[in-house]
């Protein structure tokens, strides 16, 4: 069992930055990898991007560069900074690990765009 909690959403205006991290109860060398992804209301998980345990990183191709993922090894965190915030990044934004055939997920932490 994985256990992961997502912190560092808020309100933010339009254009502005967060940046959310995700604490794992497991060493990052021991997850075969963590992904971020968010939900708008009533819709599906929409995936934002995964590193590896090497460390390699895919984005999704529609985020324009906006959002950059991260990790501190020694804190066991990854973090996802989102940039240029939009209202329609608001959603809830929740962190994915992968080990050993499982998956596990954090709760989640809201972020709202608004001015």
């Amino acid at each position: 069992q994985v256990h992961l909690v997502e912190s560092g959403g808020g309100l933010v205006q339009p254009g502005g930055s967060l940046r959310l991290s995700c604490v794992t109860s497991e060493s990052l060398f021991k997850l075969d990898g963590i992904a971020w992804y968010r939900q708008f209301p009533g819709m599906q998980r929409e995936w934002l991007g995964t590193m590896t345990k090497s460390g390699l990183i895919n984005y999704s191709g529609t985020l324009g560069g906006r959002f950059i993922i991260s990790r501190d090894d020694g804190q066991n965190a990854v973090f996802l900074d989102l940039g240029r915030l939009q209202p329609e990044d608001t959603a809830v934004y929740y962190c994915n690990a992968a080990m050993g055939g499982h998956t596990f997920w954090g709760q989640g932490t809201q972020v709202t765009v608004s001015s």
